[in-house]
């Protein structure tokens, strides 16, 4: 692949195991992965078939919420785990409604930071759109880089995205997953008004043979790539707190609002909304 060469100069590249951004990249059809990436994201749909159509699925979801949010007023969007920037990044999706909205991008994996960045060079604003190379788990540091980076106002409401992450275990320094306090402490420090976005895979209320397959594909995460946690209905619920959930509440990824979805949304035909195997839902801060 051309870009490879460029890419393995990059700090912090790791080539000796599939990487979770870069697979979902070749997931959606990107091109920032390697043959390493390539060759466990094929064992994966050797097991799981449906795979790849919902990890698109879930980026419909992300064009549609965007879509649906620019609608009801939000200019500003913040974009936790955003990934490898490939079939429709926030930025193009919201400037598609509204070209005055503002995004920050934040990914742990350099290559998808780096793209990120190049993308928004070549076809960005840096008034507002910014690309930060950050943690999930550095909350209240990580929220000041979001203030530093000059892009957004965290004392307006905003929107804050965090799709297809939350089933990656966050692990804290003991080890265990911290990924629902860290997106407690981020409900705080949402601003009244704000909204809260979230999608993460569950292994409730699949067809049996999808549960199969994931929970399979599961296991060859967690031995090569890294550690999954799947939620239930409730407790991707929990992770909302107190927001108020908009329509239709927790569903399906391939089920919220197919209305919204614009010229560029992927288009995932599935028999049943269910074999998307995740669930999606956004809150609005009180």
């Amino acid at each position: 692949m051309a870009q490879e060469s460029e890419q393995q100069t990059l700090p912090g590249v790791d080539l000796d195991r599939p990487s979770v951004a870069r697979v979902y990249d070749w997931y959606l059809g990107g091109t920032a992965n390697w043959a390493i990436d390539r060759e466990f994201g094929k064992k994966v749909l050797s097991t799981f078939p449906a795979g790849m159509y919902c990890a698109r699925s879930n980026r419909a979801f992300l064009h549609r919420a965007v879509r649906h949010l620019v609608r009801l007023g939000v200019r500003q969007f913040v974009d936790i785990g955003s990934g490898v920037p490939t079939m429709g990044n926030v930025h193009q999706i919201a400037d598609e409604v509204a070209p005055d909205s503002r995004v920050v991008y934040i990914d742990h994996e350099p290559v998808a930071v780096a793209h990120s960045r190049i993308l928004l060079e070549r076809h960005g604003d840096p008034h507002r759109h910014a690309a930060i190379h950050g943690d999930l788990r550095d909350l209240d540091r990580l929220w000041e880089r979001v203030a530093e980076a000059g892009v957004v106002n965290l004392d307006e409401p905003i929107a804050l995205l965090v799709t297809a992450v939350l089933h990656i275990k966050q692990p804290g320094p003991d080890g265990q997953d911290v990924g629902p306090q860290a997106i407690a402490r981020y409900r705080e420090l949402l601003n009244p008004g704000s909204y809260l976005v979230l999608s993460q895979l569950t292994n409730e209320g699949l067809p049996e043979d999808i549960a199969r397959q994931l929970n399979a594909i599961i296991q060859m995460y967690d031995n090569s790539v890294s550690k999954h946690v799947l939620r239930s209905n409730a407790e991707i619920r929990a992770l909302f707190g107190d927001f108020e959930l908009l329509d239709p509440g927790v569903t399906w990824t391939a089920a919220w609002h197919p209305e919204e979805s614009g010229p560029n949304t992927p288009v995932i035909d599935f028999s049943d909304p269910s074999e998307a195997a995740m669930l999606a839902g956004i809150g609005r801060k009180p």
